[in-house]
């Protein structure tokens, strides 16, 4: 087998940590894009520490699963990847939130938006995490499969 059909893996791997990795820091800083995200989620649901808290704990299985991805057991990273951006699909298309996120200046002012980039971010990650789900589940020597149909 080649080298690229052996480790094709990596690269779904590495687009699933850049987008986890790099929305880190918007996500432990309090960013206003953090801020109106799990606020306006928060008040969707009724759920008031959702909006204090859900950026932490987004980002904290968005660190762990960025991890996995680059351990033996990286096909749980992936299907954790496919829960988070399952969830975030899901929360831009039936919530208040939307597709299109307001862009903020440095004082928390909406000055534009983002095109909906973020969606189409969290759309192209879904399709990376599917595909190593996919692939590791039919692999002979699935992580996933051993365990979900283990009896």
């Amino acid at each position: 087998m080649g080298f690229l059909r052996q480790h094709w893996r990596w690269l779904p791997a590495a687009w699933i940590a850049f987008v986890f990795v790099q929305s880190l820091f918007f996500k432990f800083s309090g960013s206003h894009e953090t801020v109106h995200i799990f606020g306006t989620l928060g008040d969707t649901f009724g759920l008031p520490w959702f909006a204090a808290t859900g950026g932490y704990l987004i980002g904290g299985l968005e660190l762990i699963a960025s991890i996995m991805l680059f351990t033996r057991v990286w096909a749980w990273g992936a299907l954790l990847a496919l829960g988070i951006m399952s969830g975030a699909i899901v929360f831009h298309l039936f919530t208040p939130l939307g597709i299109v996120m307001p862009a903020f200046d440095t004082a928390g002012n909406i000055v534009g938006d983002d095109g909906g980039t973020l969606f189409i971010m969290a759309c192209l990650t879904w399709c990376c995490a599917l595909a190593l789900v996919v692939k590791d589940w039919t692999a002979e020597s699935s992580l996933i499969r051993g365990i979900v149909l283990r009896r």
